[in-house]
């Protein structure tokens, strides 16, 4: 009989946590917005980029006003303000990040990485939380490339 009420206790303690799990288990999900308006609709889907003129700009003072031709190849003039300027470690690590005052919303983030032996890598993004489209800095074949992708390609919210 003993053995019977233990049973019975750990059953009911059982069901009473599984059904108090489903109740506040619940977690709200950010679903994606696929319907988000494109910024860069208007600019072709990869830009070559001149690197030299973001590279000049590392260690520029916050608040600078920008004007950058990213690339030769399409009329493309990027406009903003340095809203961030670090350089870590040493300068082994320096990153940019600029406000876009002609792409509403938008930021361009670069950093530079310098390795111990000297070689020097490039990441960047210029993206906007409220557009569907981005654009991603990739190094192919040695030549720096804006390359468009989806937002959600890359962010998960």
């Amino acid at each position: 009989m003993k053995n019977l009420r233990t049973a019975a206790l750990c059953v009911s303690i059982s069901l009473y946590s599984l059904s108090s799990v489903a109740q506040t288990g619940d977690i709200p999900i950010n679903e994606p917005n696929l319907n988000k308006p494109k910024l860069f609709q208007n600019l072709p889907d990869i830009i070559p980029v001149k690197m030299n003129n973001i590279t000049v700009l590392m260690g520029a003072e916050v608040g600078r006003p920008v004007s950058l031709s990213l690339s030769d190849a399409t009329v493309f003039q990027f406009e903003g303000i340095i809203v961030s300027s670090v350089s870590k470690y040493e300068n082994t690590i320096q990153s940019i990040v600029i406000r876009s005052t002609n792409f509403p919303g938008a930021t361009l983030t670069v950093s530079r990485i310098t390795d111990d032996t000297g070689n020097i890598s490039y990441i960047g993004r210029m993206l906007s939380m409220q557009h569907g489209d981005m654009f991603e800095l990739k190094n192919e074949n040695s030549q720096f490339l804006l390359v468009k992708r989806k937002f959600y390609d890359l962010v998960n919210e």
